[in-house]
């Protein structure tokens, strides 16, 4: 029991591992596609059973912020290519959306806000408040990840889901609105929000997964 108390007092952040890093530490076997795998999965779940096990707020705030101390390509390589209904696959998907709104918060806000009378019950799941600015939609995205840390994993990934949904809807309206003057640019939106709305239900699968416990 004294040894579980001081692991806990004393959190160790786990393990990272890309193919590259793999590569260097054990040679080119390393590289086998099964272990790959392997490895991605091993590490979502041993962040998400790290952080939902220790209860430290600090510990919390850093794995929300990995992207910040690890880059989004790191991620990439490790969960990137996973599908989307496993464990590292939605955590992929959750810090790809975080890093999003802190690179442009304006252009999330905007889309987020042009959404929300087309999709006023996903804006409800999703939880931001109001009105939904760049600081709001940066805590929203930030709350998110901190209950697939310290709360209710099933309803962060609902709220991202529903996150999903306000911005896909908002995507879209402003892709007919422009398809008169700048028809190029209404067609990638409107491809985005179809990326996005399959996002969306990926998510929900997800959230139905970890409450059966099949979210692996």
């Amino acid at each position: 029991m004294a040894e579980d108390n001081q692991d806990r007092a004393n959190p160790r952040r786990p393990a990272f591992f890309t193919p590259l890093s793999m590569d260097s530490q054990g040679g080119p076997e390393s590289l086998d596609p099964a272990r790959v795998t392997e490895v991605a999965h091993e590490t979502a779940a041993v962040i998400v059973k790290t952080g939902r096990a220790t209860h430290d707020p600090e510990l919390t705030t850093k794995l929300v912020a990995l992207v910040d101390d690890l880059g989004l390509s790191t991620i990439a390589e490790l969960w990137a290519d996973r599908p989307a209904r496993t464990l590292p696959g939605a955590l992929w998907r959750l810090y790809a959306l975080r890093e999003w709104v802190c690179r442009d918060a304006v252009g999330a806000s905007a889309d987020y806000t042009a959404g929300i009378r087309f999709a006023d019950v996903p804006h409800v799941v999703a939880g931001v408040a109001e009105p939904p600015g760049p600081a709001e939609l940066r805590a929203l995205t930030d709350a998110i990840l901190t209950g697939v840390f310290d709360g209710d994993l099933a309803i962060a990934l609902e709220r991202a889901s529903g996150f999903c949904r306000v911005v896909a809807a908002g995507r879209a309206h402003l892709a007919d609105d422009s398809d008169a003057h700048d028809p190029l640019w209404g067609s990638a939106q409107t491809r985005r929000a179809a990326s996005l709305l399959t996002t969306a239900d990926d998510l929900e699968a997800c959230a139905r997964l970890w409450r059966k416990g099949d979210l692996l």
